[in-house]
């Protein structure tokens, strides 16, 4: 609770008088390491790291090696996937493989809550090499302890132990390297709890957030993903700090956030308000869906959907609305249709129109329906399939004809007709005899 009031109370303007010369940016603190609390608010640090500066001292060799990258995963082209950067910071050049192991268990944590299980294959994941000279990162296992990092992280960030800090300017020197970044991760060499969400989008590069998260702690995992509920899903925190008097009563407007609100439920249904849809059904992380009042910090005057999912408690999933919400995230940056033929030229008789279509992979079994059309008038027949030839479409004529494939995700999870009509795309070719 104390880290939780002073972090709230320091984005106040006492900050404003450090800008000229030391500006700040917000960030997400983790909650305690025992207990289930995934947040403990916010406060304002450093863009540009630690005060305690350090000097890159590499050798050539190490220089060589600074600044690889390697893609992870590939489901395909960066202009159709949400591209994930993982940057690691504390490895020497000889633990360099090391932290590629680490970057692949992380992305396995990530990917075991849904909906990251189901849509895996919208993701690709590219590491970059950030060569340290001191292995470990500083504040571990001590304030007094400084160590030389490519991207500077240290815990104990404005005094917060649990609180991991990067040097923003260095991390995105290392993200501009990799081709794509949407989300962007980095993991700091330590098995000491802590992390750190920065979820304002990169105003130059175009990500949605940093996470930060210790490598070698067994709950670092659960604070990235709760972190990319804000970045992606666009979602509030769901706890709440009772005993402080500025957040025992919300008395504003309607919250921006899908998964915060003013409305009791009977006013949220009658309204058809926020997640009126999903009122009464049985959520993941738990009970049913309603409206519990407390959340996005305030006691009293806001509720949020269920009583404890990832947006307050770690280790729990995201609830349903929060899972629609991630699901829209992730189409806000990924297609699911690539065309693998060249839809610049007219196809003829001897082509094929090929497109790739990213499978899913819930426990449900459910893939993307697949369509073809022929100057808006669909081909039934092709239903399913994700190549046609030219050849079988019976052209009868000389003129130049529109081939579309349509891709569609009719997933039960996304309830909302604005966020379903994200959740197809199509890509089309001229065709002629």
């Amino acid at each position: 609770m104390v880290c939780a009031t002073a972090a709230l109370v320091a984005a106040g303007p006492a900050d404003a008088a450090d800008a000229p010369t030391k500006p700040r940016i917000e960030v997400e603190i983790p909650g305690p390491e025992h207990g289930g609390d995934a947040g403990s608010g916010h406060a304002r640090v450093p863009a540009a790291g630690s005060p305690a500066k350090t000097t890159s001292r590499l050798s050539p060799a190490e220089r060589s090696a600074d600044g690889q990258v390697t893609k992870m995963i590939d489901n395909g082209s960066t202009a159709d996937r949400l591209d994930v950067v993982v940057i690691g910071d504390g490895y020497t050049a000889a633990e360099l493989a090391r932290f590629h192991t680490d970057a692949e268990q992380k992305w396995a944590e990530v990917t075991a809550v849904e909906p990251y299980t189901t849509y895996r294959n919208l993701f690709n994941v590219w590491t970059v090499d950030a060569v340290s000279h001191d292995s470990g990162v500083s504040g571990d296992p001590d304030p007094a302890t400084v160590r030389d990092t490519a991207l500077g992280s240290y815990f104990w960030c404005e005094d917060i132990e649990r609180l991991l800090c990067v040097d923003q300017p260095k991390v995105d020197a290392y993200v501009a390297k990799a081709p794509a970044a949407d989300l962007v991760i980095v993991l700091a060499n330590s098995a000491k709890y802590g992390g750190a969400g920065y979820n304002e989008p990169s105003a130059t590069l175009g990500y949605e957030g940093i996470s930060t998260a210790s490598a070698g702690h067994p709950k670092s995992g659960q604070v990235a993903i709760h972190e990319t509920g804000h970045s992606l899903g666009k979602l509030a925190d769901e706890y709440f700090y009772p005993g402080v008097p500025e957040y025992e009563k919300y008395t504003g407007p309607e919250p921006g956030e899908s998964n915060s609100s003013a409305l009791p439920a009977d006013r949220m249904a009658a309204q058809r308000a926020k997640w009126y849809r999903w009122l009464g059904e049985e959520s993941p992380d738990g009970g049913t869906v309603g409206a519990y009042e407390g959340g996005n910090y305030f006691v009293t005057g806001l509720y949020r959907p269920t009583d404890n999912s990832l947006m307050r408690v770690l280790g729990k999933p995201f609830n349903l609305p929060g899972v629609e919400s991630m699901i829209a995230g992730f189409y806000q940056h990924a297609r699911i249709v690539t065309p693998l033929t060249p839809t610049d030229r007219t196809l003829r008789l001897r082509h094929t129109a090929k497109a790739a279509v990213p499978k899913l992979t819930g426990a449900d079994g459910r893939q993307p329906v697949v369509r073809w059309y022929l100057d808006g008038r669909e081909l039934r027949r092709f239903e399913g399939r994700t190549e046609v030839s030219v050849a079988e479409l019976w052209l009868f004529d000389l003129r130049t004809h529109r081939l579309t494939v349509t891709a569609e995700d009719r997933t039960p999870s996304v309830r909302d007709p604005k966020m379903k009509s994200t959740l197809r795309s199509s890509v089309d070719w001229n065709v002629r005899l």
